[in-house]
């Protein structure tokens, strides 16, 4: 399905890139788009890029009602496979 998720930055890298995480699934973005991110931050990632910041009320609200809605373990699955 390729939905945003919002993710925890746990390492930046050079380049603009980070290394985030969510749910135990760690996967490298490009931050290209997004500036002052830092560690700890959370960014809204889409196939591989952050989009923006958001709050960590703002990302567990949304990870809450991909959970509820069923669609959260699937995008999960897809990340993981993409980050192998």
């Amino acid at each position: 399905m390729c939905l945003a998720l919002p993710a925890r930055v746990i390492e930046l890298c050079e380049n603009d890139e980070a290394v985030v995480a969510l749910e135990g699934v760690k996967k490298r973005i490009s931050l290209a788009l997004v500036e002052g991110v830092e560690a700890g931050d959370y960014v809204l990632v889409h196939v591989g890029y952050a989009l923006h910041k958001v709050s960590e009320e703002e990302a567990s609200r949304t990870l809450e009602m991909m959970a509820e809605a069923g669609v959260l373990q699937e995008e999960l699955a897809e990340i993981g496979e993409s980050a192998a």
